[in-house]
């Protein structure tokens, strides 16, 4: 068994501005890395740094169609980060919205590895959340969401 996660959800928006919301460091920075923000787009070949000190090694970036990247997205049994797979694809529908899927894929099957992706299929799904929000409607549904993002440090695992 390989353990993953995959969420997606219906943006009403147009692709383009769909996809703009997340390869763009200022608008992914109003809605989902609030705090340390995105260094720089989106772009392959290229490491961008998220919340101030998660690296996020970019593979592939298809215009309007998908992104592929690499992220120290795992905890191990030991408490080491390692690194899993996410890959986000937009789909144009014919009432003018847009399709995201988020799919995120190589954690270690033990309990840790469990554990991580029944977090970041919260985290995905939150993150979808807030994109819908602010793409929509240009609200940061993370405002006083999370109480270490009001006291300035990045969300973490509500038992550490």
């Amino acid at each position: 068994m390989t353990l993953n996660v995959r969420i997606s959800g219906r943006i009403g928006r147009k692709v383009d501005e769909v996809f703009d919301a997340v390869v763009n460091p200022k608008k992914l920075s109003s809605y989902f890395t609030t705090v340390g923000g995105a260094s720089a787009p989106l772009v392959a070949g290229t490491t961008v740094i998220w919340w101030k000190n998660a690296p996020v090694e970019v593979n592939e970036v298809e215009t309007d169609r998908r992104i592929v990247f690499h992220w120290d997205g795992g905890t191990g049994e030991d408490g080491a980060r390692y690194r899993t797979k996410v890959e986000m694809t937009f789909e144009s529908l014919d009432d003018g919205g847009t399709l995201v899927t988020i799919e995120e894929s190589g954690w270690r099957e033990d309990a840790a590895g469990r554990r991580g992706t029944y977090l970041n299929c919260e985290g995905w799904t939150q993150m979808l959340c807030c994109m819908k929000a602010f793409v929509e409607y240009g609200i940061n549904l993370r405002d006083g969401f999370f109480l270490s993002e009001m006291r300035g440090v990045p969300a973490e695992a509500p038992d550490r």
